[in-house]
C-alpha cells in the first residue's frame, strides 16, 4: 500500500501530462506557429518539466533510499543465510569425513560392552554352578550321615537281635534260675547293706 502511495503523485503527473499534450498538438496543426504560441508552449513545457522535476527532487531520493534500502536488507539477509549454509555444509563434511571413525569406535565400545556381558555372564554361570556343587556336595554329605546313622542303628538291632538269639540258644532254664537267684542275693544283700546305712 505504502509504494501505491508513493507512486500516486508520479502516476497523476503522468496523466495530467498525457492530457495536456493532445490540445497542444491539436493548437498547432490548427494554427499557424506563432511566436507568441511558441513562447506559450515553451512556458508550458518549462510548467509540465518543472513539476515533473520538483516531483522527481521531492519524492524520488525517499522511493529509491526506501528501495535500495530494501535491497540492502535483502543482500545482508541472503549473505547471512549463505553464511549460515555454508556452516552446516562445513559442519555435515566434517561428520561425513568423520562417520567412518564415530562408527568405528561405536563397533568397538560395541565389542567391549558385549565382551564385559559375556564376561559377567561366564561369572555368574560359574558362580551358580559352584553353588550347585556345594549344594549338591553338602546333600550328599546328609544323606551319607544318615545312611551311616541308619546302618549303625541297624547294626545294632541287629546285634542286639543276635545276642539275643544267642542268649536264648545257650540259655536253658537251671541257668536262668541261677542267674535269677544270684540277682536275688544281690538284692538281699544290697538291702542289707542299705539296712546298716540307715
Amino acid at each position: 500500500m505504502s509504494r501505491f502511495r508513493r507512486m500516486l503523485p508520479a502516476g497523476l503527473l503522468a496523466a495530467g501530462l498525457l492530457l495536456a499534450v493532445p490540445p497542444v498538438y491539436a493548437a498547432e496543426e490548427a494554427a499557424a506557429v506563432s511566436p507568441l504560441n511558441l513562447i506559450f508552449q515553451w512556458i508550458n513545457f518549462a510548467v509540465v518539466a518543472g513539476a515533473i522535476a520538483w516531483l522527481l527532487v521531492k519524492k524520488a531520493p525517499g522511493f529509491f533510499a526506501g528501495r535500495a534500502a530494501q535491497i540492502a536488507s535483502a543482500i545482508d539477509e541472503a549473505a547471512r543465510i549463505k553464511k549460515q549454509a555454508e556452516t552446516q555444509r562445513d559442519e555435515a563434511n566434517r561428520r561425513l569425513a568423520n562417520l567412518s571413525a564415530e562408527i568405528e569406535e561405536l563397533r568397538a565400545l560395541s565389542r567391549r560392552d558385549a565382551a564385559a556381558e559375556a564376561a559377567r555372564i561366564h561369572a555368574a554361570t560359574a558362580e551358580e554352578s559352584a553353588k550347585i556343587d556345594r549344594a549338591a556336595q553338602a546333600e550328599v554329605e546328609a544323606a551319607a550321615r544318615s545312611a551311616n546313622m541308619e546302618l549303625r542303628a541297624l547294626a545294632a538291632k541287629l546285634s542286639i537281635e543276635r545276642a539275643e538269639t544267642v542268649l536264648r540258644a545257650e540259655m536253658s532254664a537251671t541257668a536262668e534260675d541261677g542267674i535269677f537267684t544270684a540277682f536275688l542275693g544281690e538284692l538281699g544283700t544290697s538291702e542289707g547293706l542299705s539296712g546298716r546305712l540307715n
